[in-house]
C-alpha cells in the first residue's frame, strides 16, 4: 500500500481554526454497522448502548509544552523559529536537544541561538529526523525557557497566531507531565462533567511533532516516526488488565495511546504491564490489535500515520466512507475538530 491509499479531499473550510465554544459541544460520529451523529456529551447513552460492558477509557496525560520559541543568532542578530522536538526535564547546559528551525538552511554549524535564559550551539542536522538539527545546550534549561518565553505549538494547519484561550483548549483537562509539542487532541473533547460519569484511567506518550508529518515512503511499511518517550504506571497496568480479564471493552482516547498499549503489549506477550521507554510503532493495515476494543479519535489528516493507524483498526473502506460521510456534514476536522468513536468492524 502507499500513502495514496490513505487519502481523502478536505474543503479547506473544513480545517478547525478555533475549538468548540464548550469542550463536549462537539460533534461525535459514532461508526459501527453504520454510521450515527451525535454530540459529544452523548457518548455515555451511547456506551451504554454499543457496548455490553461498562468500558475502561484510556487516556493521554501528556502536558503540552509552550514548545515554540524565537531565538536571535548570536554573530549576526538574525531571528529564528524553534519548534523544540523532544522538550524534557533536566535539559541543562551539556545536553543534546533537537528542534525544527524555519530558515534553518541559513544556519552553519556552530552558530549559538539565544533566548531569554537559553543558549543553543548548531551541531548538524538530527541523524533520524531529516527537519530537526541537533543542537548542544551552552546556558540555562530548556524546559524552563520554555515555560518563560515559549508559545504554544498550534499546528500548521491552524492559521492564525496562538491566543490565550489556546493556553487552556490546546491541553486536555487531564494533562500532567510536560513533553509534548502536540495536543493528544482525542482528549481535548472530555470536560470534568463528562469524565465525572466515565471510568478512565491515563497513561503517558509525549507527543513529538512527526504527528504532522505526512507519509512519503512510496511503501507505508517504510514510514518512519521519531521515538516518542511514554510510561504506564501500577496502577494504569492493574486498571487495564483487571477491566480485560473481566471482559470489559478497553477504549483508546487517541491514536498516541493506542500505540502505548500496542507497543507494551507486543512487547509483553500481549499483556498491559508497568513500563515506561520510548516507542517509534507505526501501525499498519494488517497489524493484530491485542489490547483495544474501540478507538476514540479526531479526524486526522490525508496521508498521515494517524489515519493509517485509524484505518488499520476499523477497516480502510469503511474509514474513508466515514470521513466522505463526516465532510459531507459539515463536520470540523483536525485538532480543534470533532471526534469519532471507532467500533470494531462487525460491531452493531
Amino acid at each position: 500500500m502507499g500513502p495514496e491509499d490513505f487519502d481523502y479531499d478536505l474543503p479547506p473550510e473544513r480545517i478547525a481554526q478555533h475549538p468548540a465554544p464548550e469542550r463536549a459541544d462537539a460533534r461525535l460520529l459514532v461508526v459501527g454497522s453504520g454510521l450515527l451523529d451525535v454530540r459529544v456529551r452523548h457518548l455515555p447513552d451511547v456506551a451504554a448502548e454499543v457496548f455490553s460492558a461498562r468500558p475502561l477509557f484510556v487516556a493521554n496525560d501528556s502536558r503540552v509544552v509552550p514548545a515554540r520559541l524565537e531565538a536571535t543568532r548570536r554573530r549576526d542578530g538574525r531571528t529564528f523559529e524553534l519548534l523544540l522536538c523532544a522538550p524534557a526535564p533536566g535539559q541543562r547546559v551539556g545536553t543534546e536537544v533537537a528542534a525544527w528551525v524555519r530558515g534553518a538552511k541559513r544556519l552553519r554549524e556552530g552558530d549559538v541561538l539565544r533566548a531569554p535564559g537559553l543558549a543553543l550551539r548548531l551541531l548538524g542536522r538530527d541523524a533520524v529526523d531529516p527537519r530537526a538539527r541537533r543542537f548542544r545546550v551552552e546556558e540555562g534549561e530548556v524546559l524552563t525557557a520554555l515555560e518563560r518565553g515559549g508559545r504554544v505549538p498550534l499546528p500548521p494547519y491552524i492559521a492564525r497566531p496562538p491566543d490565550r484561550r489556546d493556553e487552556v483548549r490546546y491541553q486536555t483537562i487531564f494533562a500532567r507531565d510536560p513533553g509534548s509539542v502536540a495536543a493528544p487532541t482525542a482528549g481535548l473533547h472530555f470536560d470534568e462533567n463528562l469524565r465525572s460519569t466515565l471510568d478512565m484511567v491515563h497513561v503517558t506518550l509525549h507527543v513529538g511533532p512527526g504527528t504532522f508529518l505526512p507519509i512519503e515512503a512510496e511503501d507505508v511499511r517504510e514510514h518512519k516516526v521519531g521515538a516518542e518517550r511514554f510510561r504506564v504506571s501500577e496502577e494504569a497496568a492493574s486498571r487495564i488488565e483487571a477491566a480485560r480479564a473481566a471482559g470489559r471493552p478497553v477504549v483508546a482516547v487517541g491514536t498516541t495511546v493506542t500505540r502505548v498499549l500496542e507497543t507494551v503489549a507486543g512487547r509483553e506477550d500481549g499483556r498491559v504491564v508497568a513500563c515506561e521507554g520510548t516507542t517509534d510503532l507505526v501501525i499498519v493495515p494488517g497489524h493484530r490489535f491485542r489490547v483495544i476494543d474501540a478507538l476514540w479519535t479526531n479526524f486526522h489528516l490525508p496521508r498521515s500515520s494517524l489515519l493509517m493507524l485509524v484505518c488499520a483498526f476499523g477497516g480502510r473502506e469503511r474509514i474513508l466512507a466515514a470521513y466522505r460521510h463526516a465532510v459531507a456534514a459539515g463536520y470540523r476536522f483536525y485538532s480543534y475538530g470533532d471526534a469519532m468513536l471507532v467500533l470494531p468492524q462487525g460491531a452493531p
